[in-house]
């Protein structure tokens, strides 16, 4: 007996955009894409990450091979893109408490790798969620206006992410697609 294929047809749902919605969009696509370039030095990148800290972890790779690093910079990036996802849901639902421990959890593991901007703008996030101003050092007594500030650094934090995580991606060989 002859094999059999059998092929299966999934339709896709339809989408229904808008007449202002679909406006912005053709009107973002004329708009041309920002390119950065991204930095090739660990030195061009002295403003966003701490090179001795970096360093201390690269010295843990074997000689001509940086996958013990390059390892533990990709978890990272696993972990920031989930806290990041977990931050944006306790800021719709105005958990302060829980803001905070996640901007103390991110500010340690972004610390350990020497990621400076990044574990700057999640010390504020801890204190912003503790109810303190940015250096944790006065009381914030206003929910919403700490709640405010949150919502500013986590823009401002994912920002500076993308930047030090391009640029650990191109340090490790890979390629963007863009």
């Amino acid at each position: 007996m002859a094999p059999t294929t059998t092929t299966k047809t999934v339709e896709e749902p339809v989408r229904v955009v808008s007449p202002e919605a679909n406006a912005k969009a053709e009107a973002d696509l004329s708009k041309p894409k920002e390119t950065k370039k991204i930095p090739s030095t660990l030195a061009e990148m002295s403003e966003s990450i701490d090179q001795t800290t970096f360093e201390q972890i690269l010295e843990m790779d074997d000689e001509g091979d940086n996958e013990f690093s390059k390892g533990i910079v990709y978890g990272f990036f696993d972990q920031a893109e989930t806290t990041f996802e977990k931050m944006e849901k306790c800021l719709k639902e105005e958990d302060l408490s829980e803001l905070s421990s996640l901007g103390h959890y991110l500010k340690g593991s972004s610390a350990t790798l020497g990621l400076t901007k990044v574990k700057d703008a999640c010390e504020k996030i801890q204190h912003f969620g503790a109810g303190k101003d940015e250096t944790g050092s006065t009381d914030e007594p206003d929910k919403k206006t700490s709640l405010s500030r949150i919502e500013k650094t986590l823009k401002q934090v994912k920002e500076d992410y993308k930047e030090v995580e391009a640029f650990l991606r191109k340090y490790y060989g890979e390629t963007t697609s863009s």
